[in-house]
């Protein structure tokens, strides 16, 4: 989701026909890639998770797709593999660990 944000917001934000033209190339490539990978649904115990971490005043700072990323690693009881520590760090109970090291 956030791919697919971030080809857009550059798509909406092209400041002439050439910057446009590469974003849309860009959104059109990631379309393609994105076929190939899998959808988890969002379940309940996911859901509830999100919920739960909304809830909570001390991650307020922290984004809301952050938010979402982090719930799905609780609910499946996984481990996040992660560049960016620095905020999964404050979410209690997630385990994180930083894949480029």
């Amino acid at each position: 989701m956030e791919i697919l944000q971030g080809r857009f917001d550059a798509v909406f934000k092209a400041a002439n026909a050439s910057q446009l033209q590469w974003a849309h190339r860009r959104l059109i490539d990631s379309e393609r890639q994105l076929r190939t990978l899998p959808i988890i649904p969002v379940d309940e115990s996911i859901a509830h998770q999100f919920e739960d971490l909304l809830r909570n005043k001390k991650l307020k700072k922290i984004g809301r797709g952050d938010l979402l990323i982090a719930s799905f690693a609780l609910a499946k009881r996984a481990t996040l593999a992660i560049r960016n520590l620095r905020d999964f760090r404050q979410i209690p109970d997630l385990k994180a660990m930083n894949w480029a090291n």
